[in-house]
């Protein structure tokens, strides 16, 4: 969901109580859309994310790693001269707005104190991060809006920052008991409870009014008429109990997680769902948001770092795919050869009955076990013993096919299986090395071009490390994120004594238990297939096969691409995905 204006409001009073004092220690910007401050806080050192992403703008704490780029962007080179050893002196939020204004004591250039604002406009497709002077002028902001984009509002560098249009909605926490009663009055008795708490008041989202409707009337979708006059009553003390929660600072940050997968959060428990959903309460809002957002934003921002990549991997995994299809046609063409010999033994024993000029040869069929009379279409400009020859000539040509067919269908399967791994890699690149090494991996297999950009030394290798976890009894685990990693890991890092993990026919990561000279607990054992199976296509599935085997009995193909291997005396243990164990064994 959106961060709505009172879940906002509640992350704002934890940030205000955590943060505020804090010194700028740090700015850096992973993302395009990101910018991180490393603060000295009265609680210690901490990360604080401001996002301007249009899918999930927000302020936050975090404890994730970020990897940031090689050349810092303008947007982040300009805070950093500006906001460098600054503090933060308060955090507000406008009025049930979803904006957040962070004030900042600065040194200017002279190293005179000036105070600055950092505005962070957390409103969808039109979030925005603006970093405005003692004066009310705009130094700079994240997303230039000029009058081509918007004839309402710009924000552009030096102009005089004004705060977004104000929706024509009421204020639900300055009206007393009697104004919200009046107004529930003037509401058709066939609208939606849900629905006109949405359309009359400011700063609350679908999910809060839906569940004030449940809470009020049994179900999301009551209508007014049907609530009658205690169901009336109840909705506005619901409504009143919600903002005095907020009014009180009295917050419940909650995920809902559906099918295991989280889907929604909110600022107090959600009893809309019933039984569909399951509600995780958290300490803070900011672990939230960590654990809510770490998957997908890690997706997004792969996406958007290697659209390149996956658009051509995907194209070239398309042209394999049809290329196979093309060739299972012509070898299933190549399976009636047989008959093509038949029909020149039947030609050759009839030659004496031939002439030249003949376009069709009536000749009884001894190959068929009732001899019927068949016809065989001839060329007229060859001779009789020429025809024959010609059908000689495609049997063979289709015997020739069918070898040569079947050799190239193995090798476009295995580059078709090849190129879905590399697919299935990219989705587990954490960072710009990651995708970095894999555009190496292409490079090397010769499904790129390999570039010289910027005169950047060519033959220079790009190395990133596997993800690193520790077993429940301490034993060490290393996971490859791709298919370069998968190959020093498994067959040059790992001793013949450590086990070898990897899904049963499903695309995955090498997964390596380390056991140094001991013999494995299968506590380590069942925890090293989980994250086999977790760091797999087989993610969303349960009970995932895992072969498992030392790592003497996995050899490389000689000439096979990157990450192919094969392996003998092996186990399979079926398990079940478990993001959470990953989550919690992994390494920081």
């Amino acid at each position: 969901m959106p961060l709505d204006a009172l879940c906002l409001s509640g992350l704002v009073h934890e940030l205000s109580t955590s943060i505020t004092g804090s010194k700028i220690d740090k700015i850096y910007q992973p993302a395009r859309e990101e910018i991180i401050l490393g603060l000295r806080a009265p609680i210690g050192n901490v990360k604080l994310l401001l996002s301007a992403s249009p899918n999930h703008p927000r302020p936050q704490l975090t404890k994730l790693p970020r990897e940031n780029p090689d050349k810092p962007p303008m947007f982040c080179m300009l805070l950093r001269k500006y906001l460098l050893g600054g503090r933060i002196t308060s955090i507000t939020q406008p009025h049930l707005e979803r904006i957040v204004e962070f004030q900042l004591d600065t040194l200017d250039e002279l190293g005179d104190r000036v105070e600055r604002r950092l505005i962070l406009e957390a409103m969808g497709r039109h979030a925005n991060l603006i970093l405005v002077d003692q004066e009310g002028r705009i130094m700079d902001c994240l997303r230039h809006v000029d009058s081509d984009l918007s004839s309402q509002r710009q924000v552009m560098p030096g102009m005089f920052y004004r705060p977004p249009a104000q929706q024509p909605k009421k204020d639900p926490t300055v009206l007393d008991r009697e104004a919200l009663e009046h107004l529930l009055s003037l509401a058709p008795e066939e609208c939606q409870a849900d629905r006109w708490l949405l359309d009359t008041f400011n700063g609350l989202s679908p999910l809060i009014c839906r569940e004030i409707a449940q809470r009020a009337g049994g179900a999301t979708d009551v209508r007014l008429h049907v609530l009658g006059e205690e169901g009336r009553k109840a909705l506005l003390d619901q409504l009143e109990s919600v903002l005095a929660s907020v009014r009180d600072n009295s917050f419940t940050p909650t995920v809902l997680t559906f099918d295991g997968k989280p889907k929604d959060f909110s600022f107090l428990p959600i009893t809309q769902y019933g039984s569909a959903a399951v509600l995780t309460e958290y300490s803070s809002f900011s672990q939230l948001l960590d654990d809510f957002y770490e998957q997908r934003e890690q997706l997004e921002r792969v996406k958007q770092k290697g659209q390149d990549l996956i658009r051509s991997v995907t194209n070239a995994r398309d042209r394999a795919a049809r290329k196979i299809a093309n060739q299972e046609k012509e070898l299933e063409a190549t399976y009636g050869r047989e008959r093509l010999r038949e029909l020149g033994d039947i030609i050759t024993s009839n030659l004496h009955c031939m002439e030249r000029g003949m376009s069709c040869l009536c000749a009884v069929d001894f190959y068929d076990p009732e001899a019927k009379e068949i016809k065989i279409k001839l060329d007229p400009l060859l001779t009789p013993q020429q025809n024959a020859a010609k059908y000689y000539k495609e049997y063979n040509k289709a015997k020739t096919a069918e070898e040569m067919l079947t050799i190239q269908l193995e090798k476009g399967r295995q580059a078709l299986d090849y190129l879905n791994s590399v697919l299935e890699n990219i989705s587990l690149a954490e960072g710009e090395r990651d995708l970095g090494e894999i555009r190496q991996e292409l490079t090397d297999t010769g499904y790129l071009r390999r570039q010289n950009k910027g005169g950047k030394n060519p033959n220079k290798r790009l190395s990133s490390k596997p993800m690193e976890f520790r077993s429940s009894t301490g034993m060490r685990i290393s996971v490859g994120k791709n298919n370069l990693q998968n190959d020093r890991l498994t067959c040059k890092q790992a001793f013949k004594t450590d086990i070898w993990f990897h899904t049963q026919k499903i695309h995955g990561s090498h997964v390596i238990l380390w056991t140094e000279g001991k013999e494995p607990d299968l506590t380590s054992l069942n925890e090293a297939a989980c994250l086999a199976a977790w760091f797999s296509q087989g993610r969303d599935g349960v009970k995932v096969p895992v072969d498992y085997a030392p790592v003497r009995y996995v050899k490389k193909l000689a000439g096979a691409n990157p990450g192919m291997v094969t392996y003998t005396n092996y186990e399979t243990a079926w398990v079940t995905p478990d993001g959470e164990l990953a989550k919690k064994l992994r390494m920081k």
